[in-house]
């Protein structure tokens, strides 16, 4: 490699805003990262987050060959050695036990690398288990179910269309530090700010004075879990006021009676009752979103991932289509990207409950059970126990409920394969470790975020720097292993080409490509010629043509959602004696548990502590900055508690991701960090009643002093 100063163009992979870096390197040494300014979809902006890039390719603890445990720690292997132990070993497994004996477990980065999106598929499909699990369930999961029963297709997601936007509700979603999520929306504080210099209105809705909620017009306080109450009650007044305007939709639009009839009961002054917000408040937000062309309503982690993730979701959906913003310019649009366009007829759909999980009965989803059950799985004796795992970039034991209880369920595992590059809190339970080639050593192209996009764009990008001899990427990783653990048990399986080739293929038969005589006649050559990204043009409405439904229209009656009402109904906002609700809480310099080795994003103030009201820190004669033991049903942890009024009073907030201080991690700089895991408290035993999603918000919690 020459060692000439080179700038590199490429999107960041670290978030779901794929903002576009130049990069600036000497050998390999990066000098460098900026933002590209060239890049149409980001236009130069950058979060701390792109700096990491430089740590995480130089990071000492990064794996780089393979390595296998043994009696004194663990040893490097050749690949030929490790991939065989893995298939061999996992495979004898499920020779004597059964395909279900091995589970697998994909964690939220491999959604982040285009390989394993194109070659995670012949892993599950050698594998043969139904024991499937991923991020998914600890995140979005009620987004993908309802986009299935609303439009048809999990992938069919409709976004705000921020940039047309004269009023957007946020609720329980924090985009300036998550950079937008399940809506792909670099620059977004000054895309939020434009709504607001075109004389528009931005409105929060959340326990915590977020920093959104800080830049918005209006902040509203909510209890946790709550969200529900509120978001009938909006339906409710909508249709009772007969505010309701479907407009465009109105002719494939079905089950609107259906519905006026499951909210009734959820009127502004129930409502209020349950969330904290006024009744009048209500009434004029519910007129606001109807009366408002281009108003739009989102939520996210904290209407997802509590126990009613499913309901809320599908009620911000109906939102949307009564006050006629779906489909909409300034509503909420579909994406039209260059690679996985969605219309009807389009594979990969989904399916729900199909099957349940042996133990707890809960549903399946595309073949995936909750992750809530998977500690349970291999704890529960009798046939089907998991006996094995295979991991992809997750660390559940940080990421899934009761991470302890996991924990120790990891630790009786007959035997772990972990394709990462870090021993982490869960990789450290494997035999056998197989690290893929670093972020900037092959070749991307996001597939999952260019679905998501506020703007229908196209960026594929070259390796910054060449792999390092006998390296693997993630996608060859997938290959060998596949074709290995297929050997073991006697099954034929033939390898996939490279990502790029798959790539390629997809463009020029995509919506802009090649061979469907598409006028940008984009193929993966073409897209080449743009290393600062293609824009493709503002999103469009065009729902009725791509509708993925077997009759072509939205049913909003879905019946799993209206059985569930009554649960909602039925539900109750007090909690016994001293308990807090538990929320979680995230920080742009941070992103869930992969990011806490870099140090140029966990230096400066603590990030970690329990934020908790002052009146609440009075009532319990606790100090600001004490240290505090906080409990739940199956766990306690110890941190440091800090006064804020940033969380409402009966609420107390832990950012997710922390607590890298346990035996066996070797993350140099996470471990010195302080902090514990908040999913150390979280309950598996709470979820959403619908999907199974993991209920990560609203967890009873009880805080007193240490000593």
């Amino acid at each position: 490699m020459s060692d000439s100063v080179t700038s590199h163009y490429r999107a960041c992979h670290l978030c779901e805003a794929i903002c576009g870096l130049e990069i600036t390197t000497q050998g390999r040494e990066i000098l460098a990262i900026r933002g590209d300014k060239a890049d149409p979809f980001s236009r130069g902006h950058i979060c701390p987050k792109a700096t990491a890039l430089q740590d995480l390719h130089t990071d000492n603890d990064r794996l780089r060959q393979p390595v296998k445990r043994v009696a004194n720690g663990w040893q490097t292997v050749s690949w030929e050695e490790a991939i065989a132990l893995a298939g061999e070993w996992l495979g004898s497994i499920q020779r004597q036990h059964g395909n279900d004996a091995v589970a697998l477990y994909a964690g939220n980065p491999s959604v982040h690398n285009y390989g394993t999106m194109t070659h995670g598929g012949l892993i599950r499909k050698a594998l043969k288990t139904r024991n499937c699990y991923s991020a998914t369930s600890l995140d979005q999961l009620p987004h993908q179910l309802l986009s299935l029963a609303l439009y048809g297709h999990q992938a069919l997601i409709p976004v705000p269309d921020i940039d047309r936007s004269r009023l957007m509700v946020i609720i329980g979603g924090n985009p300036l530090a998550s950079n937008g999520s399940m809506m792909t929306v670099p620059d977004v504080t000054k895309r939020l700010k434009a709504i607001q210099s075109r004389g528009g209105r931005l409105v929060v809705i959340d326990p915590r004075r977020t920093e959104t909620a800080e830049i918005a017009d209006h902040h509203h306080f909510i209890r946790p879990g709550s969200d529900g109450f509120l978001l009938l009650a909006i339906i409710h007044t909508i249709l009772a006021e007969e505010w309701q305007r479907l407009g465009h939709l109105s002719e494939i639009v079905d089950g609107v009676d259906a519905v006026r009839i499951a909210v009734a009961p959820f009127t502004p002054a129930r409502a209020a009752a349950a969330t904290g917000i006024a009744e009048a408040t209500i009434r004029s937000l519910a007129q606001a979103l109807a009366e408002t062309d281009g108003a739009v309503c989102y939520g996210r982690m904290g209407v997802s991932t509590q126990a009613f993730g499913s309901l809320c979701q599908w009620a911000i959906q109906v939102i949307n289509i009564l006050i006629g913003a779906l489909d909409s310019e300034g509503g909420a649009l579909f994406c039209s990207p260059a690679f996985g366009h969605i219309s009807r007829g389009a594979r990969g759909a989904g399916h729900f409950n199909r099957w349940q999980s042996r133990v707890s009965g809960l549903p399946e989803y595309d073949g995936e059970f909750p992750s809530v059950v998977l500690a349970e799985e291999m704890l529960t004796e009798g046939p089907g126990q998991v006996r094995g795992l295979l991991t992809i970039a997750g660390n559940p034991v940080l990421s899934a409920p009761d991470g302890q209880g996991l924990d120790r369920a990891l630790a009786g595992l007959e035997y772990m394969v972990a394709i990462d590059f870090y021993i982490n809190e869960t990789t450290r339970h494997a035999q056998v470790i197989l690290p893929p080639t670093g972020p900037l050593e092959h070749d991307h192209y996001d597939i999952a975020f260019h679905r998501l996009a506020v703007r229908n764009t196209a960026r594929y990008n070259q390796p910054v720097f060449e792999p390092p001899a006998g390296s693997r990427h993630d996608w060859q990783i997938l290959n060998e292993l596949s074709i290995a653990l297929a050997g073991a048990k006697g099954e034929p399986l033939k390898p996939l080409p490279a990502p790029a080739k798959l790539l390629d293929q997809g463009l020029q038969y995509g919506l802009y490509g090649a061979a469907s005589d598409a006028p940008q006649a984009l193929s993966l050559a073409r897209l080449q010629e743009y290393p600062h990204g293609l824009d493709l043009g503002p999103l469009q409405p065009g729902l009725a043509e791509r509708l993925c439904t077997d009759n072509g229209r939205i049913q909003l009656a879905v019946d799993f959602i209206l059985a569930d009402i009554p649960r909602l109904n039925s539900a109750t906002t007090t909690l016994a004696g001293d308990q807090l609700l538990l929320i979680g809480r995230r920080h742009v310099r941070s992103n869930n548990s992969w990011l806490h080795n870099a140090h140029r994003l966990v230096k400066g103030k603590p990030r970690w502590q329990l934020l908790m009201h002052p009146d609440d820190l009075a009532q319990r004669q606790l100090a600001d900055g004490s240290q505090v033991r906080i409990e739940s049903r199956v766990g306690a942890v110890q941190t440091t508690v800090v006064a804020s009024d940033e969380v409402m009073p009966g609420v107390v907030s832990l950012p997710h991701g922390w607590g890298h201080q346990r035996g066996g991690v070797q993350l140099a700089v996470a471990s010195q960090q302080g902090g514990v895991s908040c999913n150390d408290l979280t309950d598996p035993s709470l979820f959403d009643a619908v999907s199974g999603n993991a209920a990560l918000n609203g967890v009873p919690v009880r805080v007193m002093a240490v000593g």
